[in-house]
């Protein structure tokens, strides 16, 4: 019998309740062998002889390793800053609170800064460390910046796109842009022809406008070509940096909702209990299924540290209270939550657990084409493993059939 944080050999099982592909299995095992899931599922089918078994506490949680697709660091690194080191440990600080797959997001800032840290980010990418690049912006609307620092917001230019597309190596995976600008139209043709997801967000569009971006986004992705999986675009953030709805002037947010409860589109939710109102949540839940939500963290270098001061892209952050806000305007600047963190908070706003780590997990991983890899415990898939208690404390993380050292306290 071994215990998780070691190593332990090459073919090992847990046996717990499995929280897995939107549904729960009250006894089950997961046996890995070397990288990869052998078995996945009930206890009364599995033989044990020839594997070692791995002690987790009796009433644990078994749940995929966590997938998010917008995070711009953690633990005092920022993938803006274009500081391997700083990334590195970021990535490492976010693997072992669970998130096995970290899409690493940059910010607007000055034009050589922006290609440089998409830049490393790939290299991080290639070498497996990350899972893509998220660029969010500069092509935003300076009327809902959020966080942005308005001085490096641009009009879509599809010269700087292209070159963003060309510095990432083949690893930006999307790209947040306001469909209200000049240009949009044709950065959307671009992104989409480049095998880059354009995700639509820090707009203030109306719902119209907001509507036919995502009509042009989706034909362009599927003119592009998908692979063996559908792709669709995306939302950055729903409701956070775009005009609120209101019910006369219901702005970007209607349609949205429209096209993600259609399935036109996957939205982002920041369901961290402070971007949200818990009953915001549950109502978009709701609305459009949880097969149509991507949980993302928005996390920035706060996460896993305490209260000060940080940075985010260009901008001072000040976070006081767990709550980070820039430090000139005083808005909102990204989480400081894991994204374990945010599925217990969606779970405690009344999202049935399964569905919330089917949003952190299953879904993302389509997102990014990973559908026959990794969100699910599975077999043939990535041996991507949470161990937690029944109230989502975490015990122990594999990520490919490692086992990773405890967080430092």
């Amino acid at each position: 019998m071994s215990s998780p944080g070691q190593d332990g050999p090459s073919r090992q099982y847990v046996r717990g309740r499995i929280v897995s592909s939107g549904t729960t299995l009250d006894d089950g095992v997961v046996a890995c062998e070397g990288d990869r899931i052998h078995y996945a599922g009930p206890a009364s089918r599995f033989d044990p002889a020839g594997w070692q078994h791995v002690d987790v506490p009796a009433d644990s949680l078994l749940l995929p390793g966590l997938i998010d697709t917008h995070c711009h660091g953690a633990y005092g690194g920022d993938f803006s800053s274009a500081d391997e080191a700083g990334a590195r440990r970021a990535a490492g600080y976010l693997h072992r609170s669970g998130t096995t797959t970290v899409v690493a997001s940059t910010m607007a800032g000055p034009r050589e800064n922006m290609l440089q840290s998409v830049q490393l980010l790939g290299k991080l990418t290639a070498e497996g460390l990350l899972a893509g690049v998220h660029a969010e912006g500069p092509f935003l609307s300076p009327a809902r910046c959020g966080a942005q620092n308005t001085e490096y917001l641009l009009a879509p230019d599809t010269g700087l796109a292209a070159g963003l597309v060309e510095a990432a190596g083949g690893h930006l995976v999307s790209m947040t842009y306001a469909p209200e600008l000049d240009g949009a139209d044709e950065l959307v043709d671009l992104l989409a022809a480049s095998g880059v997801t354009p995700s639509l967000g820090h707009t203030d569009a109306d719902a119209a406008t907001a509507a036919a971006s995502l009509v042009r986004a989706a034909a362009g992705l599927a003119h592009a070509g998908s692979g063996r999986y559908r792709r669709r675009p995306l939302v950055t953030h729903l409701f956070n940096a775009m005009r609120p709805l209101h019910h006369r002037a219901p702005g970007a947010a209607a349609a949205c909702l429209r096209a993600a409860a259609a399935g036109r589109a996957a939205v982002e939710l920041i369901a961290d209990g402070i971007h949200l109102d818990p009953e915001t949540v549950l109502t978009v839940y709701e609305l459009v299924g949880g097969a149509n939500i991507l949980l993302v963290s928005d996390g920035m270098a706060a996460t896993g540290l305490g209260d000060g001061g940080y940075v985010l892209g260009a901008n001072d952050v000040s976070v006081r209270g767990g709550v980070a806000r820039v430090a000139a305007s005083g808005a909102l600047a990204g989480g400081t939550a894991t994204l374990l963190d945010v599925v217990r908070s969606a779970a405690a706003a009344g999202v049935p657990l399964e569905t919330a780590v089917y949003s952190a997990s299953t879904v993302p991983a389509a997102v990014l084409g990973l559908a026959e890899e990794a969100g699910a415990l599975s077999r043939g898939f990535r041996a991507d493993l949470l161990v937690t208690t029944a109230g989502l404390a975490l015990t122990a993380v594999m990520r490919g059939g490692r086992w990773l050292d405890p967080l430092p306290r």
